[in-house]
């Protein structure tokens, strides 16, 4: 999972294909509706950051169609390995990282989804194909009232690769890094909608 070298094409399709075999393997931390209720348990950390991105319906839209084209991720360090993949429960995303000069593929399982005029959102959960153990949140609302449209990630996480667990101060800084970044690229694929 951790890696010196980029994988090749052929490598990301078979650990995609070994990642749909696997299992979610973190136990229920988060709900999409109300991401985690009470405290996280011993051991995982929780991570939020909301942000507005934009205002009226036609930024919700913009937003919208960046969230499925998985922009949230396009971040230049990071990226989705299968960007065809659909925001859909039961589905497996990949998304690859360079951080300290190390390769990583990580893979997840889609546990739900909501999509309502309103709001679009997903919430992943690891699988053993995963350095980390744990779940996550995306999220875009829109507020008719005052016409924000806002973007929030959560999530419940704790390392499980060796190296994750050695390197804690620097998994912990890629993943405010990841947050940082992937609110700015949501900003940018609105505005410049």
């Amino acid at each position: 999972m951790l890696r010196p070298l980029r994988a090749s094409e052929d490598r990301k399709r078979e650990l995609l294909a070994a990642a749909r075999e696997a299992s979610p393997s973190s136990p229920r931390l988060l709900t999409l509706a109300n991401g985690l209720t009470g405290t996280p348990p011993k051991g995982f950390v929780r991570d939020f950051s909301r942000s507005e991105i934009g205002r009226g319906l036609q930024a919700f839209v913009a937003a919208r169609e960046a969230f499925q084209r998985w922009e949230q991720f396009n971040l230049g360090w990071v990226q989705v390995v299968n960007p065809s993949v659909e925001i859909a429960a039961g589905e497996v995303v990949g998304v690859e990282a360079r951080t300290l000069c190390l390769w990583s593929i990580n893979f997840s399982r889609v546990s739900e989804v909501e999509d309502t005029p309103t709001r679009l959102g997903f919430m992943y959960t690891t699988t053993a194909l995963h350095v980390e153990e744990g779940q996550e949140r995306f999220v875009i609302d829109f507020d008719p009232a005052s016409e924000s449209v806002s973007y929030f990630i959560e999530a419940v996480s704790r390392p499980r690769h060796l190296l994750a667990r050695v390197g804690y101060p620097f998994s912990r800084a890629a993943q405010h890094r990841f947050a940082r970044d992937s609110h700015a690229r949501m900003r940018r694929s609105v505005l410049g909608h």
